[in-house]
């Protein structure tokens, strides 16, 4: 039968006996597992399905580690924290959620990085770095993306080719540092100081301009550096020596640069660091007035500076190079490359330039086609001569 409240508002009901007394609905119970995690004054999730209960002393972290947890978030590594800014800019336009995004916006901003031409390896990473980015448990299905991506690399085979970085070998670094030091000036001597350093340590940009002075330690003919982890390495601490060359010199332009910093007063922390026109070391109040990357980077050098400053010199000392493009990455291309035409081992290429063992980077991207390049099997063909022929 139904009852009628004062609001007049009809409930279905059951009569029931004397004594007994009718089941309430369940109230909510909180929706948490063993996996949760709530930022404080975040809510407790509820659903009305019955599940163990956890206590807030199980659910919630301290101000401290929320802190924690969000300044690694930001922090993040370079590229990924630049494919989801790129990503959130694109979702404001589009009027998108970004984080967590749905399966559908992160299909539409894949079919987005095709219509632009980019490479088939820089959309798969960047759209590999945007879903990682996504918090445990949301991360949007990447089925569609990956039918949309065949689909381009079959209709678009320029997008398959690979921008390699032209190697900077030892007859094009030499004269670079050499036209950096011309003026004796402390940039110049930061700059060679660099660039002998990246040749000679095989590391990626990041890995370079992460560096603190007290992972150095110089000595009369070499340089060890302790390496937290790098990428092939996860948190895998080595310390790798770096034998000297009288061709580099790399004991001597590390230490006039170290000692110049020394003079400043800077024996700890990056470096290498902003050298402003003045000749002096940039301050923290100045690197903050820059904002941009100058500001995330506080006083570590950007990879892009590397990148602008090996440019700059290669052109100034009036070098050209094949028509591959110029950038710092050319310095762990050229010594790759010239350890592999010297005669190294696949396995000491990979030990030199810590890559994935059994990786085959090394030498196909930077020893074989510098060597096919040089090989010409038409030279086996004897020149024609038509004078020979005539007299025939």
């Amino acid at each position: 039968m139904t009852l009628r409240d004062q609001d007049e508002e009809i409930v279905d009901a059951e009569l029931v006996e004397d004594g007994e007394l009718v089941r309430a609905a369940p109230a909510a119970r909180p929706l948490v597992d063993a996996h949760t995690v709530l930022m404080p004054g975040e809510e407790i999730p509820t659903s009305d399905d019955p599940r163990t209960t956890y206590t807030e002393r199980d659910l919630y972290v301290s101000e401290e580690t929320a802190q924690a947890l969000k300044e690694a978030e930001r922090e993040g590594s370079p590229q990924r924290r630049t494919a989801m800014r790129l990503f959130e800019a694109w979702c404001a336009e589009q009027g998108r959620v970004a984080k967590p995004c749905t399966t559908a916006t992160y299909t539409e901003y894949g079919r987005h990085l095709m219509a632009k031409g980019l490479k088939v390896t820089t959309i798969r990473h960047y759209m590999s770095l945007i879903r990682t980015s996504m918090p445990s448990g949301k991360k949007p299905d990447n089925s569609l993306f990956l039918l949309l991506l065949g689909q381009y690399r079959k209709k678009n085979k320029r997008a398959l080719r690979r921008k390699e970085a032209f190697p900077i070998t030892l007859p094009y670094l030499v004269p670079m540092m050499e036209k950096a030091e011309a003026d004796d000036r402390p940039i110049g001597w930061r700059d060679s100081a660099m660039f002998a350093f990246g040749y000679r340590f095989l590391g990626r940009s990041i890995e370079d301009v992460d560096l603190d002075l007290e992972d150095l330690t110089i000595i009369d003919d070499r340089v060890f550096v302790w390496l937290a982890e790098d990428k092939t390495h996860q948190g895998e601490e080595q310390t790798i020596t770096l034998h000297d060359r009288e061709d580099l010199r790399l004991v001597f332009r590390l230490r006039r640069y170290v000692n110049w910093l020394a003079e400043q007063g800077i024996t700890t922390g990056p470096v290498w660091r902003e050298i402003l026109r003045s000749g002096k070391v940039a301050s923290p109040e100045t690197r903050a007035t820059k904002g941009g990357g100058a500001t995330k980077r506080g006083l570590y050098l950007r990879p892009q500076t590397v990148n602008d400053r090996v440019k700059h010199w290669f052109a100034t000392a009036g070098l050209k190079s094949d028509g591959r493009p110029v950038s710092s990455h050319g310095l762990r291309a050229g010594g790759a490359t010239d350890l592999g035409t010297s005669g190294a081992t696949d396995e000491e290429l990979e030990a030199a330039g810590r890559w994935k063992k059994g990786s085959r980077m090394p030498r196909e991207r930077y020893v074989r086609p510098t060597k096919n390049a040089a090989r010409d099997l038409f030279k086996k063909v004897p020149v024609h001569d038509p004078n020979a022929q005539a007299q025939e």
